[in-house]
């Protein structure tokens, strides 16, 4: 039981320690930032039927009830006003990082956040999942090019959440069960939900350990780039999100006061920021 346990503390300690402790100076605030990633940076499903959101994305959204990331910069300084570009597309995987890193250099972005995995993790089968090596490879690569593209660039990394907290809060109720599974909705996770079957639990356990896996090699990835990369501590995964927080469109993205509650949770773990105009 230790020697199994040991990876997983090994990770923790990642998490918490890599990229997460503030500068003893706060940074400029970047007169341009982009979100970087998959339908939950896009906002998807958080303001209409099955459309990306932007406006409620939790990083570069504009609309006052989710207080994004730009938001809250641009309450500190005028200069990133109208300068928030999202980038991120339902659907993508740490394959399509790389298309979005570089459109961000070419916007010319100084602070990008990135949260993307969850799609890596939610396949048809679980032989389909990106394998953790390849996933790490891809993130040091886009780290390795936004580095190259854009010196002093800031990269804020938020942790992929749970699914089986998703699977844990929304197993119970009917119509949550019924969008998973007629929509197909992240199979590896949500296919059989009300199943108690041995090797439907040992296969949740499995995707689990894989997202998690996925967080730490994050977290590494973002250490290799020292200050100028900060994780969320593992604060997205740890969060015990409700029903309430995830839109009744599909059970699965989170709805405006989800992205709040993101926005929230990875802003705090973030970077100091400081106006110097």
């Amino acid at each position: 039981m230790i020697t199994r346990l040991t990876p997983l503390f090994a990770a923790a300690l990642v998490l918490l320690g890599s990229g997460t402790a503030h500068a003893s100076s706060a940074e400029p605030v970047p007169e341009v930032m982009a979100a970087l990633g998959d339908s939950v940076s896009a906002g998807f499903n958080a303001c209409g039927w099955y459309v990306s959101c932007t406006s409620r994305s939790w990083s570069a959204g504009d609309n006052a009830e989710v207080t994004s990331h730009y938001l809250r910069l641009a309450g500190l300084s005028r200069s990133i006003t109208g300068h928030n570009r999202n980038f991120a597309v339902p659907g993508s995987t740490s394959a399509d990082l790389m298309g979005q890193v570089k459109q961000a250099i070419t916007a010319k972005a100084t602070y990008v956040t990135i949260l993307i995995g969850a799609q890596d993790a939610c396949k048809p089968a679980e032989k389909d999942m990106t394998p953790v090596r390849v996933y790490r490879q891809r993130l040091d690569a886009a780290l390795a090019e936004l580095r190259a593209g854009v010196p002093g660039i800031r990269v804020f990394f938020a942790s992929i959440p749970d699914l089986r907290r998703l699977w844990q809060v929304g197993k119970s109720n009917a119509l949550a069960r019924t969008f998973w599974t007629l929509g197909r909705i992240c199979p590896t996770m949500l296919a059989s939900p009300s199943s108690g079957k041995p090797a439907d639990v040992a296969r949740r356990a499995r995707v689990r350990a894989r997202v998690m896996d996925y967080n730490h090699e994050a977290a590494e990835a973002c250490a290799t780039l020292g200050p100028a990369c900060r994780t969320d501590g593992g604060a997205v995964f740890a969060y015990p999100f409700t029903l309430d927080q995830v839109s009744k469109w599909d059970y699965f993205h989170p709805n405006a006061q989800g992205q709040r509650v993101l926005a929230q949770l990875t802003f705090k773990n973030g970077f100091e920021w400081i106006d110097v105009l």
